[in-house]
């Protein structure tokens, strides 16, 4: 396994990894690529995990509106992406926290983003701080690092693929 570089990010983005990002010069990065917040979203219900998804029951959300910023009090939220990521079956990511976002108190969850996942995808934040964070429209959030598997394998066939597109 490797971890892509800003070099081969670019020409896999030219092949489709990547598409509807904002600023390629300015989200590839030396060692991933920094997404793009589109959306927040309150919590709004209880949700339900079991063993093989038949009885699984996803939170209900609320749509924050706004337009240019957003202020989000402490608490737990979820955050959809602008960017549509397609991974190939010799690729799969992680996303971290932008270290800006961690400096203000406010962490993201995320889960591993396996091979032949596309999707607009979501992810929860979490603000800590007690006075809460602004966030502006487009805000670099997260970023993404690809890590090349040694051999392809099976495509991801899971609910989540094509979310959000």
């Amino acid at each position: 396994m490797c971890v892509l570089n800003a070099e081969e990010i670019r020409k896999r983005i030219e092949n489709g990894l990547i598409r509807e990002f904002i600023d390629l010069n300015v989200q590839l990065q030396p060692n991933g690529f920094d997404c793009t917040l589109r959306s927040v979203a309150k919590f709004r219900s209880v949700g339900k995990i079991d063993f093989d998804n038949r009885e699984r029951v996803l939170a209900e959300i609320e749509e924050i509106k706004f337009k240019e910023w957003v202020f989000l009090p402490s608490g737990v939220y979820k955050a959809m992406l602008n960017e549509i990521v397609k991974l190939d079956e010799d690729l799969m990511a992680i996303a971290k926290p932008r270290s800006s976002l961690v400096r203000c108190g406010v962490d993201v969850l995320t889960a591993i983003w396996d091979s032949g996942y596309e999707g607009r995808s979501e992810v929860t934040l979490a603000v800590h701080n007690p006075f809460g964070v602004w966030l502006k429209k487009n805000a670099r959030i997260v970023q993404l690092v690809f890590i090349k598997l040694c051999s392809k394998t099976e495509k991801y066939s899971g609910v989540y693929k094509f979310e959000n597109i």
